[in-house]
């Protein structure tokens, strides 16, 4: 398999644009990767792109040109934009094509997440419980871990609190004030332990990123990030997951681990590589976890880790440098690849104010999507 590189990324702002449709918040972000690349759309050879709520992403061939190249429809949860990523890697790299794009964007109702059992295989039963909606399953699962592993309410605030003190130093986060650790503690309960600051928020916004063969890459004379590694793995066995309906009293593998190790091996570094790193915070207790879960510390070091700072944009390690889902909110189709173009900003050394100080040179990306299933993308300079 050949070396495929980013370059060409572009992003619409994350949050509420009332006078944009998603569709034409995709665009958007696919006429601004390619102007960063110094392509036109009629250079594109094949793409990949996917949407949850605003129509299926083929139809932007509408606005952006009728070329007749294939463009495939991906769907996979909030892993869709790393699904499409992996997609558009995998058909430059096997040599089938020089040039793709892969592509996400939504436009999400306001309040949270409440999906159609039927769609997952679940019983109506399980929707009228409440447990479809994804803010009490989240709360379970993070009561849970903190009871394992010795995590405080405070760790979880502390969470949110570099969110968005990263989210008021980017241009495309929707939230971009700071809020102080007590407003965030203090603030109305959701679901036990988390509180409204310390979720994310179903959004709107698009984001593109063009890929190239290293011969294409040369002969632009483009400025390209190599993708490294893609992973996307599915729940094994005895796993916890958004959606499930019972779990084992016996402990299983997770899909995150599964995707973490296979995007390692196949780089062929470790978690002490990595000088800044994009995780999944579908809320705080989700950043925790998959800390652990990225294999970047054991499980119950967090405490740690968040107290002491190395999570910061100065700390060891810079966890969710744009802010995160909770500075920009979760358009699922754009979501995931909001953290590769993030990390393709960073290695650019085009973060402005939260560039990652010393020049990072390999970043990751993680992302988790309903119902068990993740998505790691490891990049090089």
């Amino acid at each position: 398999m050949s070396d495929v590189y980013i370059i060409g990324a572009g992003i619409h702002p994350f949050g509420r644009t009332p006078e944009r449709s998603g569709r034409e918040q995709g665009v958007f972000a696919v006429r601004q990767a390619l102007g960063d690349a110094g392509l036109d759309w009629s250079d594109i050879e094949c793409a990949y792109g996917g949407s949850a709520s605003s129509g299926s992403a083929d139809v932007m061939v509408n606005e952006l040109g009728l070329t007749g190249l294939p463009f495939i429809n991906v769907a996979n949860g909030c892993a869709t934009g790393g699904s499409a990523l992996a997609s558009a890697q995998y058909a430059v790299a096997s040599g089938a094509y020089d040039l793709a794009i892969a592509t996400g964007f939504d436009k999400h109702d306001r309040g949270a997440f409440n999906a159609d059992p039927k769609a997952y295989g679940l019983p109506e039963w399980y929707g009228q419980t409440g447990m479809m909606l994804t803010t009490q399953f989240f709360a379970l699962k993070i009561q849970r871990y903190m009871q394992l592993h010795g995590i405080t309410r405070t760790t979880l605030g502390r969470v949110a609190e570099k969110a968005f003190r990263n989210g008021a130093k980017t241009d495309h986060a929707w939230r971009r004030s700071e809020i102080d650790l007590d407003t965030i503690m203090n603030a109305p309960m959701i679901n036990d332990p988390l509180t409204k600051y310390m979720f994310c928020s179903p959004a709107e916004g698009g984001v593109a990123l063009i890929l190239a063969s290293e011969k294409k890459m040369r002969e632009l004379g483009a400025d390209g990030v190599r993708i490294a590694s893609v992973a996307v793995r599915t729940r094994p066995p005895n796993s916890f997951e958004v959606f499930q309906p019972g779990i084992s009293v016996e402990g299983g593998g997770k899909p995150t681990e599964l995707a973490s190790r296979a995007a390692f091996e196949i780089a062929g570094i470790g978690p002490e590589d990595i000088d800044v790193a994009q995780l999944q915070d579908t809320e705080s207790g989700a950043e925790i976890m998959h800390m652990a879960e990225n294999g970047f510390c054991a499980d119950g070091e967090q405490e740690v880790w968040l107290a002491e700072g190395r999570t910061e944009l100065n700390g060891s390690l810079p966890v969710n440098t744009d802010g995160g889902c909770l500075a920009c909110g979760e358009p699922i189709g754009a979501s995931g690849l909001r953290q590769v173009y993030e990390n393709v900003q960073q290695l650019r050394g085009r973060g402005g104010a939260r560039q990652v100080p010393d020049g990072p040179k390999t970043a990751y990306s993680h992302v988790y999507g309903a119902p068990g299933l993740s998505g790691v993308a490891i990049l090089q300079r």
